[in-house]
């Protein structure tokens, strides 16, 4: 387990009010708070969506990236969220911009990854609609290339292992049939992790179950944009109910239940 994770101060639920979470062998007590959904009747997929912000209400920082706000308290939550999910969905763009490569499940955490039959390789879902790779993505082994979510006229399908294309629309990404393809894979609990365009299309659609969102105690103003971003506003809103709240440092740890998805 890293030295360096923090203790976690539970705010809420009020009952545990007080209590300090320290870093475990294994995390078993985060494992039970960050315990992926199971899919809503009707639905083959639970969504949790993970994205962090200022207090400002911006999701990146003056470098465009999100790890420029982000911190220790907020990985360790992380690192958990991944562990228990089968796959992770991230747009292209974003993946491109944060230097995304292939995933593995910290040491740590993997003998209870491995109890749910899941592998310490956690795998990716890719949506994009022009096919192309993260840096660190292009010619790695079979095992570690990512699903590629996209659309039939993307010019360079061709360039792109078939096993590992999920063909969802002609000309825009069908979000609802990726996730029931992703379904047929047997990757039902699914980590989305923006960006902020992609979460704003999946929130949109009714299809993200809860959001775990980490608020960063930064102020940085300028153009960036909010967690959940989309041309037009939500409406009706989606109303949410919080799960549990942590704070470590100024960093406060949401997760947050969506009322009215789906």
């Amino acid at each position: 387990m890293p030295p360096e994770l923090p203790t976690l101060d539970i705010l809420l639920p009020t009952e545990r009010a007080g209590e300090r979470l320290d870093p475990a062998p294994g995390e078993p007590v985060l494992h039970a708070f960050y315990a992926h959904p199971a899919p809503r009747p009707g639905r083959r997929t639970a969504v949790r969506a993970n994205m962090i912000a200022t207090l400002d209400g911006s999701a990146q920082g003056a470098d465009g990236r999100s790890r420029s706000i982000n911190g220790p308290a907020d990985w360790r939550a992380f690192r958990v969220q991944r562990a228990v999910a089968d796959v992770v969905l991230v747009g292209g763009g974003t993946a491109r911009d944060e230097g995304y490569g292939p995933l593995r499940v910290p040491a740590d955490l993997r003998a209870a990854r491995a109890q749910r039959g899941q592998d310490e390789r956690l795998p990716l879902a890719l949506v994009t609609r022009t096919g192309v790779l993260p840096e660190k993505l292009r010619d790695v082994p079979a095992a570690d290339r990512p699903f590629v979510v996209t659309v039939a006229t993307n010019p360079r399908l061709d360039e792109l292992d078939p096993d590992r294309v999920i063909i969802a629309g002609d000309t825009t990404v069908d979000l609802a049939a990726a996730l029931d393809a992703l379904a047929d894979r047997g990757l039902t609990r699914v980590l989305a992790e923006g960006g902020p365009r992609l979460l704003g299309d999946l929130t949109a659609a009714g299809l993200v179950d809860e959001l775990c969102l980490s608020t960063s105690p930064l102020l940085t103003g300028g153009p960036g944009v909010r967690p959940v971003h989309t041309q037009e506003w939500l409406s009706p809103a989606v109303t949410a109910a919080p799960a549990h709240l942590f704070h470590c440092e100024g960093m406060l740890l949401g997760r947050w239940l969506l009322r009215s998805a789906g």
